[in-house]
């Protein structure tokens, strides 16, 4: 399949363009610089109505939404096995952990960064303090689910889950309490950042900072 990403350095895009290189396909990239406001460009605009990023477009085809383009990538590609198989006794905590990630955390890191973008100005601090409380409880949860040594989110391998959570980790970096915060999270992360695919990342994006020698 053809594959051309559109991203942003550090952005919502981060995990497909990890999730890509990991699994070795060939694929094109655009830069689309959102501190630049290229996001609401005309031209962007009609491959992404909603004027954020990431776009995949698969076979001339765009398409939208981080969380979604994972699964699409997995399915596209099952020989990756980077998706627990239909069927099998991880989909179902694979298939929910993903819609956690997408609808619970990621809307709460927006309202963080967002808050008086997107909403009254007047209340961006009631907006952000709900926004942490909900991004803090979803650390505490995924710590305490990492508690029993677990290297992955979902089974012994590498999937999907694990590119979203830690990019979604990642945002964390300059908040009040940081996901390396939390004992379990920090050693799974550290875990993932060594991954040589998230070295690259990193170097292909152009990202200094959140690397393993300098937490």
């Amino acid at each position: 399949m053809d594959y051309l990403l559109y991203y942003s350095p550090g952005a919502a895009s981060m995990a497909v363009h990890w999730m890509l290189l990991e699994m070795g396909i060939p694929f094109d990239t655009h830069l689309v610089d959102i501190n630049a406001g290229n996001q609401r460009n005309p031209d962007y605009l009609r491959l992404n109505p909603s004027g954020r990023v990431p776009t995949l477009v698969v076979d001339g085809t765009p398409r939208h939404e981080s969380a979604a383009l994972l699964m699409l990538l997995a399915e596209q590609h099952p020989e990756a096995a980077l998706a627990p198989e239909t069927g099998s006794a991880d989909r179902a905590a694979w298939l929910e952990l993903m819609i956690y990630l997408a609808n619970t955390l990621l809307p709460a890191m927006r309202d963080w960064f967002y808050a008086d973008i997107d909403g009254d100005p007047a209340g961006a601090e009631a907006v952000q303090a709900l926004a942490r409380r909900r991004i803090e409880e979803a650390c505490e949860l995924l710590n305490a689910h990492l508690a029993d040594g677990r290297d992955y989110l979902v089974g012994s391998k590498l999937t999907t889950a694990d590119f979203l959570a830690v990019m979604l980790m990642r945002w964390t970096r300059n908040m009040p309490r940081p996901a390396l915060g939390w004992p379990h999270l920090a050693r799974y992360i550290r875990r993932l950042r060594a991954l040589p695919s998230f070295v690259d990342l990193n170097a292909r994006e152009g990202l200094t900072e959140w690397r393993n020698q300098d937490d």
